[in-house]
């Protein structure tokens, strides 16, 4: 299942930084950055993540993603591996049953996507604005705790 959420990483972060307009382009740049997979494959991938195409000014169509704000489109293309090693989570605090994350301007929500997907039984919920998250922590839960299960989507939470 690791290699799986690295994969619909790695697709969000390609389709936001190239412009591609077909499975195959979309495949040979996920091969380039390690990724091996069927078309079959690719294309439950790209269900699963909503993508659709758009028009462009020209007149071609390429693959955009939903309205999230971690993804928006960028000018300037870096690999996979540059743009994954940039961390949007900055700092975790605590006060009581609550917790607020920090993140980096517009990764608040893409970060308490993930959080509230995993399903963690000490995290309630979260909230998300553009650069903090608020986390409801399950009553007698230590933070330790937390950051526990955080560490599993959030490498670099300890």
């Amino acid at each position: 299942m690791k290699n799986k959420s690295k994969r619909l990483e790695a697709i969000r972060l390609i389709i936001s930084s190239q412009h591609l307009g077909c499975q195959e382009d979309l495949m040979a740049a996920l091969e380039q950055e390690g990724f091996h997979l069927t078309q079959a494959t690719l294309s439950r991938d790209l269900k699963q993540l909503k993508v659709a195409k758009a028009s462009t000014l020209h007149g071609e169509y390429i693959y955009v993603l939903p309205n999230e704000t971690m993804y928006k489109r960028v000018p300037t293309a870096s690999t996979v591996r540059e743009m994954m090693q940039v961390p949007g989570f900055l700092s975790i605090q605590f006060s009581g049953n609550m917790g607020v994350i920090k993140t980096r301007p517009g990764h608040a929500s893409a970060i308490a996507w993930t959080i509230d997907r995993s399903n963690f039984s000490q995290i309630l919920g979260t909230i998300a604005g553009d650069d903090n998250i608020f986390i409801v922590i399950k009553e007698g839960v230590s933070k330790e705790e937390v950051i526990d299960a955080l560490s599993e989507v959030v490498p670099n939470i300890k």
